[in-house]
């Protein structure tokens, strides 16, 4: 049973929540029911206490840890109930109670995730994730949307069972399920099936395709909260169990270009911000395989700052779609008349991720830098370096250039959102500004003390010299950037295949870039074609066989069951009770009724037997 106060748990909050919203929109107090909420539990992770469990219960056996909080999860938590509230003030423009619910669910499904103390925990709330967050696509309401997120869920599903094998084979060799940090020295095959069932959640490639497939379908606000919650709750997970893990290294660094040169070429502005998550991520998962303690730093502070100007870009982007009703970059232009604070937010968060002087990401993407320096991974840091180029170019340039001013004006008059879309834009842009002029207010939360000081002479010369040199690319290849509306040769590849944005390919369609979701779309259709083909034949070859020969063999058995029956079983006990009766009817003729003779014939018997003894 649980041994705490169940609402000292910030999950607890959300899950409440999502149970009142239906009475609360009847009640006509949705609004204020979504805005207390997250400003009650981000007031409540202070009261946390540090440093021992809470909310400790016992099932089958098993110690379930709630409540575990210590710096690590503190910066998590804290960065986690922020975003909730500014996406909920985002949101409060939708009236459909399901979508909030969904929302609630989610963001409680990341949070109890951060406070787990046991894996048991982490699972449950881990599936909470998946299914919460598979309802903010779905929601969304188009063919498209329903079916990514029928291929999110499977996705997820698959890692879940995944996480869950690791642990159950964790508890079969240790027996002892605490969430404690894992050695790569010693680190099992149960290990490892944990660290896959995190590293699809952080989307690391090849299992990351469900990411730009299912955020760009999501609702407006829905994607707000999905490109916040999913991702990071695995690089909290990943840097508290496998610190140190080499793989998780090269994996990061692969990911930091393979995210930047996607983003690159892709033509919907979700779609680039898609993308670039997973190059982002990928600092932090790169982070946490170097594993020192100021790696470890950076991967949190990172993980702090993306959160806020990832959700700031998607809430530009998700404005303009809002407003207009597009997000491919093919069919924006000009909207800097209509739309010129939106432009503003989104540049904002465009130079933060990019890390600009002055801006959140200069001063928590230069520490996972100097950490590879400290370590002497030169190649590593070369691969850093080159991803914040091509982060630069792509959402610091080419995305808000296509959007605002770009070749084409648009055709259609636009206005910048809702108050409530504007505050909650607003209010990351600050933060992204302040975090990044006041960098202590984020450097105090991480878990090691921090030394490093991101504004010195070097660092500032190097990243503008590093803008200055990729705009001017960006000048001299905007032709090769401008984003295409057609793309013939993808049907060479792809043949009539469902693409990733949800319709059948033509020569005729929007751009598509083919990814690694390719091999599961085909394979899908090879299952699907063997289940309807050979499969679905040789069911009809052995159904015909057992009419004819079953059927027949079938009813041959029967009747020699039959046949025993009758004159086997049934002629042996019949055979013995008729002479049973012949038995009676005979001792019955010898019955006189006279008791002196029964008297008589039981003396002479017992001489008898006494004259047998005797003599023999």
């Amino acid at each position: 049973m649980i041994t705490s106060g169940i609402f000292m748990h910030p999950a607890a909050w959300f899950i409440l929540g999502a149970l009142l919203l239906p009475l609360a929109a009847k009640l006509k107090l949705q609004k204020a029911l979504l805005i207390a909420i997250p400003v009650i539990a981000f007031t409540q992770i202070y009261a946390l206490p540090q440093g021992h469990d809470f909310l400790v219960g016992h099932w089958l056996g098993a110690e379930l840890i709630f409540g575990h909080v210590d710096k690590l999860s503190f910066v998590f938590l804290h960065v986690f109930t922020l975003m909730a509230i500014i996406g909920c003030i985002y949101g409060l423009h939708v009236e459909e109670t399901e979508q909030h619910i969904a929302a609630f669910l989610y963001v409680a499904g990341s949070l109890g995730v951060t406070c787990a103390g046991d894996y048991l925990t982490i699972f449950i709330f881990w599936e909470l994730m998946a299914f919460a967050s598979t309802f903010l696509v779905w929601f969304r309401k188009k063919k498209k949307s329903t079916d990514a997120g029928f291929r999110y869920l499977l996705v997820h599903v698959a890692g879940g069972l995944i996480l869950l094998a690791g642990i159950f084979l964790r508890y079969q060799n240790i027996h002892d399920l605490h969430f404690t940090r894992i050695l790569a020295e010693g680190a099992t095959i149960a290990d490892y099936f944990i660290l896959v069932g995190f590293a699809l959640n952080a989307a690391v490639p090849p299992i990351h395709a469900w990411l730009p497939d299912a955020y760009p379908e999501a609702t407006v606000a829905g994607a707000v909260f999905m490109c916040a919650f999913t991702t990071k709750t695995a690089v909290y997970v990943l840097a508290r169990a496998f610190p140190g893990f080499e793989i998780l290294m090269w994996a990061g660094a692969i990911m930091t270009l393979y995210g930047a040169g996607f983003a690159t070429i892709e033509n919907d502005g979700r779609r680039i911000l898609a993308y670039h998550i997973i190059s982002q991520v990928g600092y932090m998962v790169c982070a946490v395989g170097i594993g020192t303690e100021m790696a470890i730093n950076g991967a949190c502070a990172h993980a702090y700052a993306h959160i806020l100007y990832k959700a700031l870009l998607f809430m530009g982007v998700g404005s303009v779609l809002h407003m207009t009703g597009k997000s491919r970059l093919s069919e924006l232009g000009g909207l800097y008349k209509w739309m010129p604070m939106t432009l503003l937010f989104t540049v904002i968060g465009g130079i933060s991720i990019s890390g600009f002087p002055l801006t959140s990401g200069f001063v928590s993407k230069s520490m996972i830098v100097e950490a590879a320096g400290e370590h002497h991974h030169l190649a590593i840091m070369l691969m850093l370096l080159a991803a914040a180029v091509g982060t630069f170019l792509s959402v610091g340039l080419k995305l808000p250039y296509f959007i605002w001013y770009g070749g084409r004006q648009s055709s259609f008059e636009a206005k910048d959102p809702g108050w409530n879309m504007q505050l909650g834009m607003g209010i990351a842009a600050f933060m992204c500004i302040f975090i990044g002029c006041y960098p202590d207010f984020l450097y105090n939360m991480l878990p090691f003390p921090v030394e490093y000081k991101p504004y010195f002479g070097y660092h500032i010369s190097e990243s503008l010299q590093m803008f200055a040199f990729t705009g001017l690319g960006f000048y001299l290849l905007i032709k090769k950037l401008t984003p295409k509306r057609t793309d013939v040769a993808a049907e060479h590849f792809t043949g009539h295949l469902e693409t990733s944005t949800g319709h059948s390919h033509h020569p005729t369609g929007p751009l598509i870039n083919l990814d690694f979701d390719w091999f599961y779309r085909k394979g899908a259709l090879v299952v699907m074609w063997i289940f309807k083909n050979p499969l679905s034949g040789l069911n009809e070859i052995v159904s015909n066989i057992y009419r004819t020969v079953g059927t027949r063999m079938t009813m041959a058995i029967a009747k020699g069951s039959s046949w025993f029956d009758w004159n086997g079983i049934d002629g042996f006990i019949d055979g013995s009770a008729r002479g049973v009766v012949a038995i009676g009817d005979k001792t019955r003729m010898h019955v006189t009724g006279n008791l002196q003779h029964y008297i008589g014939g039981s003396v002479f018997g017992v001489f008898v037997i006494l004259a047998i003894v005797i003599f023999t």
